[in-house]
């Protein structure tokens, strides 16, 4: 028998594929399939076509790749390699290559990263390191034609195609004929862009090369979507971890820019993944001192004509913040860095800071635009390769710095996530800045408060020869200094210049200031506290009480009745509950000492209007404070005097007294607020109740007093009673007050009707005025009666104010009734009047000559 050649055995197989399938499950199928579970893989001939695979061959391949993934899986390089290695085999291509896409300053692009792999080169003469990537935009050559389209390409002979670019043949020295080129899609992100170029011994690719380089490029999509997917989270992992810690570092400094950029810049350094980077703090001075233009304008300096920031500033960087991060770590705080140093060289955080752009560099030293240094840039050898700069912006878009990044820690240029991790960095900073901002405005405002208040109280405060009016040391103790003189010589003079209590009657519940001067007030007042046992107790100086009472006289304005003596007839009132109405039982000498100072202070500083008037004119104190306006600037400005040491009558406290008192200041105060009244009578109401129940006046003191929100509900309430105790002065002095404050609401109102261009309420109108009476009786039935009647349930020996009330209310329900009486009499008359009026109009229509009934405006004719 001769011998059977090779082909006459495949004409065989084939024409029997029956036999031939049998045949191999018989004698072949156990060996390939061993072969393939084995760690050696199955050995295929370098020169087999995907068509001469078996299908147990085509296994082996798929196997081996994904081999090659699970071995691989730290290099995703490695692995598309070997997959272009099987594809170039399989394709019968001469070279296979790998592009990816990425963009840099909002462009996108593409670059070389495997190049002329075939199936027996090897890894490292096919990689291309990131310095000697091949970049270009999509709008050149094929491949950046596929990943704008997104779509597969065959080009039979790339002479032919339009989109077709010599660039990369130049670059290589290659001759590309046809190519087979499909783009790596995650989503609608073009990841990279892969070919096989130059198909051997045919002249192009066909339909089945495209179904092979699809199937087989299944695994080449796989990792690099792998790939990318654990560097987006890799990307935001970093970025959440540079905006917790700079959220964290940047609250923790508020009060300098520098320390709280550096803070959060050095915190964050491991995050940015970079081997330099450097922050270059701007001169935020927008306009220059008049001084500093003399010498431009005398012409002796010339102008400067050099870059400026987008709001006109000139760009002048007063300090940069180096961080090297390469080998030992650094950090280098250079304050006015010269031109020359490495950072500023390059001219490009000039440019940034001019333009507001974000520049993305591959290798910068080969831009022809910007100096940046070819060598080591200091002693350590560092070289300049990839630059990342980006503007710090702040909330009002004025550029506050450049940052500036310098070499990825991979080699790899700065990309799109780069610029997005960095911008989100650069922002939290420059909007951080709102903190600083915030604070030395605040700072600013606090000195300039600090300086209004030491010029207020340069005004307000009373003078040495003020004091000396009330306290004459120097007539009876020839001393021309008051610090020279001794506590107890003071005492004695002041106690005999101040009135007799009994004389002016400070302990009578009808007391008039009528007849006292505004001088003579002061007196009053200062004996007031001699009265109450707190003088000497609490080692206040005289010299300062002398000081505070005076200067509290002088911050009340001259208005027409929140004046200086109503805040003393407040302070005289209460001074009488607590002696006379004997309430000073429930209270501690140091209670009853901030009660009647409190009640000196209630209405300082009173413009003449009420706590609406300042909501409606939005005035500053309306803004300041939400509720209560007058009553807490009223506090506010008695705290401000007892900061100063020298009008600090309590300055002989320990720290818990002086907190008891500054607490009894706001409750006393805040309480005037009559809209707040209407809240606490009923709690008022009850305690009195429980009180009537009480069988003695131990058990009633003791109710009292071991509760001290009871003792503050009281002490309300009592400065609701000093507040409106001229309704029950006696009628003489009452009907003239009445009349001072109908005049001050109608002031009020005329300010509202001209300056806010509103109707007043009828008790602000001056145009009603004749209805004062009938308003007072409203008054006192809606508000005053319940407060009086209630003190002469809790403690008879108040019943005289609630009976001044009635007999006032008598006289204004008189007043009242007479003018309904004048108003009846006046309406009854009108409507006489209009009733005579109608019928004579009716006669005239009834009666009267033919003339009359003619038209006066035509005739009939």
């Amino acid at each position: 028998m001769g011998e059977i050649s090779q082909e006459a055995v495949e004409k065989y197989l084939e024409e029997n594929p029956r036999f031939a399938k049998e045949y191999f499950d018989k004698k072949l199928r156990v060996e390939a399939l061993g072969e393939i579970f084995q760690n050696s893989p199955l050995s295929i001939k370098d020169s087999a076509s995907f068509t001469e695979l078996t299908q147990v061959e085509e296994s082996a391949v798929c196997l081996e790749l994904l081999r090659t993934v699970q071995e691989e899986a730290g290099s995703v390089e490695v692995m598309v390699h070997k997959a272009l290695q099987r594809l170039a085999q399989l394709l019968w291509a001469d070279r296979c290559s790998m592009f990816i896409c990425r963009a840099r300053n909002g462009t996108p692009e593409v670059a070389s990263r495997l190049l002329n792999v075939t199936s027996t080169s090897k890894f490292e003469d096919n990689l291309v390191v990131p310095d000697k990537e091949i970049v270009f935009p999509l709008d050149i050559g094929i491949v950046g034609w596929v990943a704008h389209t997104k779509k597969a390409l065959n080009v039979p002979d790339v002479k032919k195609n339009s989109h077709f670019s010599d660039f990369m043949d130049k670059q290589t020295g290659y001759t590309t004929r046809n190519l087979l080129a499909t783009p790596v899609l995650m989503g609608k992100e073009v990841l990279a862009v892969v070919m096989a170029l130059n198909k051997v011994n045919t002249s192009e690719f066909s339909k089945q090369d495209e179904e092979v380089f699809s199937r087989y490029l299944n695994f080449i999509s796989i990792v690099l979507k792998l790939h990318h997917t654990n560097y987006l989270y890799s990307v935001e992992s970093r970025r959440s971890q540079i905006l917790m810690w700079s959220a964290n570092k940047v609250f923790e400094e508020l009060t300098d820019v520098e320390r709280q950029f550096h803070k959060a810049l050095y915190t964050v350094r491991t995050y940015l993944n970079c081997e330099r980077y450097s922050i270059g703090l701007l001169d935020m001075t927008k306009e220059k001192e008049f001084y500093d233009e003399w010498p431009v304008k005398l012409g002796e300096v010339e102008p400067y004509k050099g870059p400026k920031t987008p709001d006109g500033r000139e760009i002048i960087f007063y300090k940069v913040i180096d961080y090297i991060l390469h080998g030992k770590e650094e950090i280098k705080v250079i304050p006015t860095p010269p031109a020359d140093h490495w950072t500023f060289v390059s001219g490009l955080p000039t440019y940034v800071a001019e333009n507001g752009f974000i520049c993305n560099m591959l290798n910068a030293p080969a831009d022809e635009y910007f100096t940046f240094q070819k060598g080591p840039v200091d002693e350590t050898g560092w070289v300049i390769k990839n630059v990342l700069s980006l503007p710090i912006v702040n909330k009002k878009e004025d550029i506050v710095g450049v940052a500036t990044f310098y070499n990825r820690k991979d080699g790899k240029p700065f990309d799109e996530y780069d610029e997005h991790i960095t911008e989100t960095l650069t922002q939290f900073l420059g909007w951080s800045l709102l903190n600083t901002d915030t604070y030395e405005k605040m700072n600013k405002l606090e000195n300039k408060k600090d300086v209004a208040q030491e010029m207020l109280m340069n005004h307000t405060k009373a003078t040495p020869d003020e004091i000396e009016s009330i306290l004459k040391f120097k007539e009876k103790l020839n001393i021309d200094v008051i610090e020279d003189c001794e506590e107890k010589p003071l005492v004695t003079i002041l106690k005999e210049d101040l009135p007799d209590p009994k004389k002016v009657e400070l302990y009578e519940f009808h007391f008039s200031d009528f007849p006292i001067t505004e001088h003579g007030l002061i007196k009053c007042g200062l004996r007031l506290f001699f009265e109450i046992n707190v003088v000497e107790k609490f080692k206040v100086p005289i010299e300062v009480l002398t000081r505070w009472m005076y200067t509290v006289r002088k911050g009340y304005r001259s208005v027409t009745y929140h004046n200086w003596r109503h805040g003393f007839n407040v302070g005289q009132t209460m001074f009488t509950l607590l002696m006379t109405g004997r309430l000073k039982k429930y209270y501690t000498d140091l209670e009853a000492f901030a009660m009647l100072a409190a009640a000196f202070c209630h209405d300082i500083d009173h413009r003449g209007t009420n706590n609406l008037y300042q909501m409606k004119s939005a005035s500053p104190l309306a803004r300041l404070h939400g509720s209560s306006i007058l009553e807490r600037h009223h506090l506010e400005y008695s705290k401000t005097l007892l900061q100063d040491e020298t009008l600090n009558i309590f300055q002989n406290l320990n720290k818990r007294q002086f907190e008891t008192v500054m607490h009894l200041f706001e409750v006393a105060i805040i309480a005037t607020d009559l809209a707040l009244y209407f809240k606490k009578r009923m709690m008022f109401q009850k305690i009195v109740d429980a009180c009537e129940k009480m069988e003695t006046e131990e058990a009633t003191i003791k109710y009292v007093t071991t509760d001290p929100t009871k003792k503050e509900i009281i002490m309300a309430m009592m400065m609701t009673a000093c507040d409106l105790s001229a309704i029950t002065k006696p009628w003489e002095v009452q009907s003239q007050v009445a009349l001072l404050v109908a005049n001050e609401f109608w002031e009020q109102g005329d300010l509202e009707r001209t300056v806010l261009q509103q109707q007043p309420i009828p008790m602000m109108d001056r145009n009603k005025k004749d209805e004062l009476p009938k308003l007072q009786v409203g008054f006192i039935d809606f508000v005053c009666t319940f407060v009086y009647k209630e003190f002469s349930r809790f403690h008879k020996e108040i019943t005289p104010m609630l009976n001044g009330l009635q007999n006032n209310r008598t006289e204004w329900k008189t007043l009242a009734d007479e003018y309904d009486e004048k108003m009846k009499v006046i309406e009854e008359e009108v409507k006489k009047q209009e009733e005579g009026n109608t019928i004579e109009k009716a006669a005239g229509d009834s009666g009267g000559g033919g003339d009359d009934r003619k038209s006066k405006t035509c005739l009939m004719l």
